[in-house]
């Protein structure tokens, strides 16, 4: 008897033992690591990690960050043999140059319906989705412009008025890239030809041409520049911070850029490379999106902030994302042989 309980005490204790030496295998299963370009904000990408990762516990997100230009570089140079799954915040022209390349790998997200049509890939099944975007605008400094008399544009015509001459600050097309949809947008909006020539009277009361999209709405803030062609999201920063600006948009409407989304072809993680597409397009992320950047592909997911302006989506054109990026070259070379002296 005390031999069959000597035994079956023993049978229980191994049987305990395996299952306890079991545990931490089980717990640290390792999880799949999805590689994850971005040139998002660098303060909200912690954010954006926790928030995926906590809805799928199985998967952990890498980033691999850089700017723009570096960035669209190297996944072109990698594009033969992709060490990234997923682009998660990368500028529109960049996606478009990517898909005519080839080096994107098309999926429908299941929240695809949710977004704004002008906020995705045309295709059935798109090979890029939109995340959030920003807006041609004008800081408008009032306490300046009263004391010097100037009045409030309304056209972008309004700006070639001589009152101005030396009072507008503008992003070089060249080296930003809200200074180049400026242009861009000038030229579908108006017809080549009187872009070229509203764009020649505009010069005449340019002061500084500035290499970043922000630094124009900066300097009206300041005043040392009354007027900044910039975008609403800069004025919004500027006004929070008790800057004496009014943000205005032109009746003509303007250009706009935004942040995308894609699975680069390739990837060794497709399934989870598609479930992190499936967050990227979730109304929670654009939660997430609406943090750092107003209007998101996803209507109404926050209320506006205090300080944006009401009429900046009825503002957006139509933008030919992929005209500008074909023609981008052709644009900047007669922009720069025309105003590059300034």
């Amino acid at each position: 008897m005390t031999s069959l309980f000597q035994s079956v005490s023993r049978r229980a204790a191994l049987a305990v033992a395996a299952f306890t030496l079991a545990l931490p295998v089980f717990a640290q299963t390792p999880k799949t690591q999805v590689q994850v370009y971005t040139t998002l904000l660098p303060e909200s990408l912690a954010e954006f990690k926790g928030a995926f990762e906590s809805e799928n516990p199985d998967l952990e997100i890498v980033w691999r960050r850089e700017s723009t230009g570096t960035l669209t570089a190297r996944i072109i140079a990698e594009s033969e043999q992709a060490r990234g799954d997923v682009i998660w915040g990368l500028a529109v022209t960049s996606m478009l140059d990517f898909k005519r390349r080839g080096i994107l790998e098309p999926y429908a997200p299941k929240n695809l319906a949710a977004l704004r049509p002008l906020f995705r890939d045309a295709d059935a099944v798109p090979s890029w989705i939109g995340m959030e975007a920003w807006v041609a605008a004008i800081c408008f400094n009032t306490v300046e412009a009263a004391k010097l008399n100037l009045p409030r544009p309304q056209s972008w015509f309004d700006l070639l008025n001589p009152v101005y001459k030396g009072k507008i600050a503008f992003s070089d097309p060249a080296a930003s890239g809200t200074g180049y949809f400026h242009v861009s947008a000038f030229i579908q909006l108006f017809g080549e030809a009187k872009a070229w020539e509203f764009m020649d009277g505009l010069h005449r009361n340019i002061a500084i041409y500035e290499p970043s999209g922000t630094r124009p709405c900066r300097h009206a803030s300041t005043g040392e520049f009354p007027i900044g062609i910039s975008y609403e999201l800069a004025g919004m920063m500027e006004k929070d911070k008790g800057a004496p600006i009014d943000i205005l948009v032109m009746k003509e409407g303007g250009g706009w850029d935004m942040d995308t989304a894609a699975i680069l072809k390739g990837t060794k993680n497709l399934a989870a490379a598609q479930r992190l597409m499936d967050f990227a397009a979730s109304r929670r992320a654009n939660e997430l999106y609406a943090k750092w950047v107003p209007l998101t592909a996803i209507e109404g997911v926050a209320p506006a902030p205090k300080n944006y302006p009401a009429e900046v989506v009825a503002s957006m054109i139509k933008n030919d994302f992929a005209w500008a990026m074909e023609n981008r070259d052709r644009i900047i070379a007669e922009w720069q042989k025309r105003y590059a002296k300034k």
